[in-house]
């Protein structure tokens, strides 16, 4: 199937369920056929005769009915069939105002009417609509012009027993559903490209299906000036013909998916779904929240299957998982990024893969994975400010160029891109244009990137825990560099917060690493040792010496510049360093 056959199944499914016109706490609700959500800022009680009653300010999405017309209207007159703009109702346009008129009088003459719809009428051909609203604040006149007038307005009709209450709420939604339907029979049909049936063919498809892009549709052919289908065929039908209720269904469907499930990340908005409602885990952010307690890659791998497990009772291999991403590439078209339909066994399965090759130890939040927002950011960003809030940015047009690729590496199973390793593993190589909170989060998220790309290109596999002996020169180095910070660090007083010199060498350490050591270890000496006790002295020397031990091994590449690699060894030995300190604290 596609993305709109998908919707169309979703819809049928969740009207099947009795989702469809609910309004649920804190979710934009399924708009019905021939319906949309709109945001109410005024609403008018009249009593069963069509006589005001009062007038009210409020701030909420409803569900509203629409034409076809007036569904994707512009600048031309188009009005709602009930629930409108003060604009289509005290306006100086008196042509919306008829227009207005004649749409009700229709839909209350037809057999779908009801008593709501027929005081609603009465009370707006009476034109004392104005002359009521002044009477309230909800009007702002300036120089007798309306400067509010696309607020939208809504109703309340009250005396009709059972049958009193909201215009968006109830039986009235349902009815003009079934008279929509029933207008459009009369027309000419022609095959559905969703459905594979004849049915009366959309003339125009609905906007804002993402709310970010407003005004943006996924099918639009009304371009007949100028070469969108001209010279292959003679009419937008031949194209492509979407049947009424189908794209109603499409697009409320996924207004409603987007809405609810979205995740908007750099301008781009990705939704992933399972058509029967099942719940599912998201496509971006790791399975396993963050646990202090999982500190070893077995727990971890634990935590990890039981999560899992809670998913696969409902994913089975019948269930099918939705992936899709849209952006706008111009005001009026919305694009479809990126497609994709899995089993809910396979979704799984390839989640569970991504978060097991791609983790590292944090010392703060335990054995995780890394977002991949997280990684597009430390890949790309920069930090903006120096203080301790500064976060990294980046430009929405690479975030959105490089989430495409990690999803679809992700979804797909597929090997994480080099240029983004080298990326992370550049600022990485830099971290004292970072704040403490940055540096952290970067040194974890290189290291999560690095053992995956150790594991997706057949390398060695690395240990997350400190291999003293570990035989990999840029390793040791790594290693050797958090320790030369720790010994600086030591002198400090509680509040100092300067740069070690270990750090502010790091780019250097990274390309001569023999020559960076010579000359931070001479500081160290002159500057630094005398500070320290006699005992730390002789640990810390006894600790390089074990380091260069395994260095000497590597002769002819003494000084040659060092392998990403060298990020796993200063982490796990910074880690180890720290450790060992609170241990001997909690000792004394």
């Amino acid at each position: 199937m596609g993305l709109l056959q998908q919707a169309v199944k979703t819809y049928d499914i969740m009207e099947k369920i009795g989702l469809v016109g609910k309004y649920e706490e804190g979710k934009e609700p399924l708009a019905p056929v021939g319906h949309i959500i709109a945001n109410a800022k005024i609403e008018i009680t009249i009593d069963r005769d069509g006589k005001f009653v009062s007038a009210q300010k409020v701030d909420k999405k409803i569900i509203i009915p629409v034409t076809e017309e007036s569904s994707g209207r512009t600048s031309a007159p188009a009005p709602h069939p009930i629930c409108d703009n003060l604009g289509y109702l005290v306006g100086n346009d008196e042509r919306k105002i008829s227009l207005y008129l004649e749409q009700l009088v229709k839909w209350k003459d037809s057999e779908y009417g009801d008593e709501k719809i027929k005081a609603i009428y009465q009370y707006v051909s009476r034109r004392t609509v104005l002359k009521d609203l002044k009477n309230t604040d909800l009007l702002k006149i300036e120089k007798n012009e309306l400067k509010n007038e696309k607020d939208m307005v809504c109703w309340r009709v009250i005396g009709l027993g059972k049958e009193s209450g909201a215009i968006y709420e109830g039986e009235t939604l349902k009815k003009y559903s079934e008279y929509c339907i029933e207008e459009k029979r009369k027309d000419v049909k022609q095959p559905c490209f969703i459905t594979g049936n004849d049915d009366v063919i959309a003339s125009q498809h609905l906007k804002g299906v993402v709310a970010l892009n407003g005004n943006a549709k996924i099918v639009s052919a009304n371009d007949s000036a100028n070469f969108t289908y001209r010279g292959r065929f003679c009419d937008e039908n031949e194209a492509l013909s979407v049947g009424y209720v189908a794209s109603q269904k499409a697009h409320n469907a996924l207004k409603w998916l987007v809405a609810n499930q979205g995740e908007t990340i750099g301008g781009r908005s990705y939704i992933c779904w399972n058509p029967n409602g099942k719940r599912i885990p998201g496509i971006q952010s790791p399975l396993l929240k963050n646990k202090e307690d999982i500190v070893l890659p077995t727990d971890y791998k634990k935590a990890l299957q039981e999560v899992l497990l809670g998913y696969r009772k409902d994913l089975n291999d019948q269930e099918d998982v939705i992936i899709a991403s849209f952006d706008a590439a111009t005001t009026g078209r919305l694009s479809v990024g990126y497609y994709g339909e899995l089993k809910g066994s396979d979704f799984l399965e390839r989640l569970e893969y991504w978060d097991m090759t791609c983790c590292w130890f944090d010392n703060r939040y335990g054995m995780s994975s890394p977002s991949l927002v997280s990684i597009t950011r430390f890949a790309f960003g920069n930090q903006r400010g120096n203080d301790e809030a500064a976060k990294i940015e980046v430009d929405d047009r690479i975030q959105n160029q490089q989430m495409y690729r990690l999803i679809k590496c992700r979804i797909e199973k597929a090997r994480i891109p080099t240029d983004i390793v080298r990326a992370v593993v550049g600022r990485a190589g830099n971290l004292q244009i970072y704040n403490k909170g940055n540096r952290q989060k970067l040194l974890f998220t290189a290291c999560a990137i690095i053992n995956k790309y150790m594991f997706d290109y057949g390398r060695e596999a690395y240990e997350m825990s400190l291999e003293t002996t570990k035989k990999d020169r840029s390793y040791q180095y790594g290693r050797l560099l958090a320790v030369l910070e720790k010994i600086e660090k030591d002198t400090y007083d509680r509040e100092e917060n300067r740069e070690t010199n270990a750090i502010r060498m790091q780019s250097v350490f990274v390309k001569r690493p023999a020559y960076a050591t010579r000359i931070i270890l001479e500081q160290l000496k002159n500057g630094y040792y005398p500070k320290l006790s006699s005992g730390t002295r002789v640990y810390y020397d006894k600790l390089i010496g074990q380091i260069m031990e395994v260095i000497s091994e590597f002769e002819e590449d003494y000084n040659k510049s060092l392998a990403e690699t060298y990020l796993l060894g200063y982490y796990l030995q910074k880690n180890d360093l720290y450790t060992k300190k609170t241990e001997n604290e909690q000792e004394d």
